[in-house]
């Protein structure tokens, strides 16, 4: 979230506005109606939720939840990680572009230190989520010298590394398709130090090309959404949090799933209105880019997760 945009006089969402935990699950409990098996708590930053933890309690009840996740950046996991696991937590995916201090400085803009992240992620470890996922979103000229050192971290310690294509969600990140760093030339990296053969995906809908390490065992990733989209499959709602529904990352506006809750106590309403949008959904931005352009309007994804 840019500080340039985002600062201490930024007027965010009022509390009136933002979904009740209770709100989460009812909604929650809907989609898997529908056939969801998977939830992800994401941001923003999930662990500034106020007692988040009891969050992760409510949806891990939901009958029909297979896998629980939460994506976060790290900096307040050192103390949450034990509680979220006791919780009911299944699996963490932690951001961290760099491990070199300045260039994670320079990529996150927010002043906090990459051994706060660090840290969090060995109480993660300590607290039985293994293996971690790592995610790196990866920009030319910036931290491209990460790539190998990230993967050597993460794949030493058993965990997964996925490296993302510098996207152009929103329009705050003041994108260009020269920053992009391919999934190609990720991969060209890696094979340097890494011998590589091509992992099968482990569902429909995968979004990242897997890759194991011969000689060690280790996986990483490849998500290129901007060099070769995948919209074709995929599976993917994302609710905000002050309840509207975006069917594609790259939407410009989201459809109004909180008012209805709060004007009908009758689930069959929730249930139909999000089947509808969900069989009408024709999103495909990423496959579209090049003829519709990237500098449209789009919803932060700081207001609806990765």
């Amino acid at each position: 979230m840019p500080r340039e945009v985002f600062g201490p006089d930024y007027a965010f969402l009022p509390r009136e506005k933002i979904m009740t935990f209770e709100e989460i699950e009812r909604l929650a409990r809907c989609f898997v109606q529908l056939g969801v098996r998977k939830i992800r708590l994401t941001g923003g930053e999930p662990l500034l939720r106020r007692d988040i933890t009891k969050l992760v309690a409510m949806l891990a009840a939901i009958p029909g939840v297979e896998d629980l996740a939460m994506t976060t950046n790290g900096t307040l996991l050192k103390d949450l990680a034990q509680p979220l696991k006791e919780a009911g937590l299944h699996r963490l995916t932690v951001s961290l572009d760099a491990l070199d201090p300045e260039i994670f400085a320079r990529m996150n803009g927010t002043g906090f230190p990459v051994a706060k992240v660090l840290a969090g992620i060995e109480a993660a470890r300590a607290a039985g989520f293994h293996p971690l996922k790592v995610n790196a979103v990866i920009r030319r000229g910036i931290n491209e010298s990460e790539i190998v050192p990230l993967a050597r971290q993460f794949t030493g310690q058993g965990d997964i590394i996925r490296f993302i294509e510098y996207m152009d969600v929103g329009n705050t990140n003041h994108w260009q398709s020269q920053d992009v760093v391919s999934g190609e030339e990720i991969r060209a990296r890696l094979s340097t130090v890494f011998d590589l053969k091509g992992g099968s995906p482990q569902y429909v809908g995968e979004v990242a090309t897997r890759f194991i390490d011969r000689a060690h065992g280790g996986e990483v990733g490849v998500i290129t959404s901007v060099t070769h989209p995948f919209c074709v499959n995929c599976s993917r709602a994302r609710l905000s949090s002050d309840g509207k529904l975006f069917t594609c990352l790259f939407s410009n506006e989201g459809h109004d799933l909180l008012g209805l809750a709060r004007t009908t106590r009758d689930d069959a309403l929730l249930l139909s209105e999000i089947g509808k949008l969900w069989t009408k959904r024709e999103d495909r931005y990423s496959e579209l880019r090049a003829s519709v352009g990237s500098h449209g309007p789009k919803v932060e994804m700081s207001a609806i997760g990765g």
